[in-house]
């Protein structure tokens, strides 16, 4: 498999088992599909379609049985677990349904979190996320403090923070209610294009998923 210039993240017939009391279970099968710079991604379907389980495979957290996963044009099947750690540190950016915040670090400390572990510390962009994120009068709060929508919002800081080439978000509002949800959503987007960044998002919501530029739907392990 060959990447072009534009191509960001590409699977090639990506095929994932799990042992089961049953047997084999195949959660994808030969599953393909790529992701270009600056392009936004939703992926759909119901629960055990294999969505998330994609997901942690283009983010080097899983590895296929057949088939490969690249990265700007790095084969993950080719790394080892420092270099796979490396590629989510440098180039992936990560956002889940569970906020992982660090508690005994304040609002400020956790925004610049990965960029430092990334030696991409950028004050004034970090400076820049938390104002568009409503997070200006938080800064010196810790995430017990928090409500949901703004440890998310958070969590989102502390990802772009880093300024990833990819951003991987797995049911990002699913502990939000809808209003909250549809605000966290119209912020990630905005930061998303500002950022340059790709977005492959895992959402159970059609309505989320229209907001992207793209969306695929996944049934038993394969695109629709």
């Amino acid at each position: 498999m060959t990447s072009g210039p534009s191509m960001l993240l590409a699977l090639a017939d990506v095929t994932k088992r799990y042992q089961t009391a049953e047997g084999p279970l195949t959660v994808l099968d030969r599953l393909s599909l790529t992701l270009d710079r600056g392009e936004t991604l939703a992926l759909t379907g119901e629960s055990g379609s294999g969505k998330s389980t994609l997901l942690h495979l283009a983010a080097g957290l899983d590895r296929a049985e057949g088939g490969r996963v690249l990265i700007d044009g790095a084969d993950l099947g080719a790394l080892n677990d420092a270099g796979r750690a490396a590629l989510r540190r440098h180039t992936v950016g990560l956002i889940f349904q569970q906020f992982n915040l660090i508690p005994s670090l304040t609002v400020a400390a956790n925004l610049a979190f990965h960029a430092r572990l990334a030696g991409k510390s950028d004050p004034a962009w970090q400076s820049a996320l938390a104002r568009r994120l409503g997070l200006d009068a938080l800064l010196t709060r810790y995430p017990e403090q928090l409500s949901g929508g703004q440890q998310q919002r958070v969590a989102i800081g502390r990802t772009l923070a880093a300024r990833p080439k990819l951003v991987l978000a797995d049911e990002p509002t699913g502990n939000l209610d809808e209003a909250t949800g549809d605000q966290v959503i119209a912020l990630m987007l905005s930061l998303v294009a500002e950022s340059g960044a790709a977005l492959l998002m895992v959402t159970h919501s059609q309505r989320l998923a229209e907001r992207l530029g793209r969306r695929i739907h996944l049934t038993g392990g394969r695109i629709l």
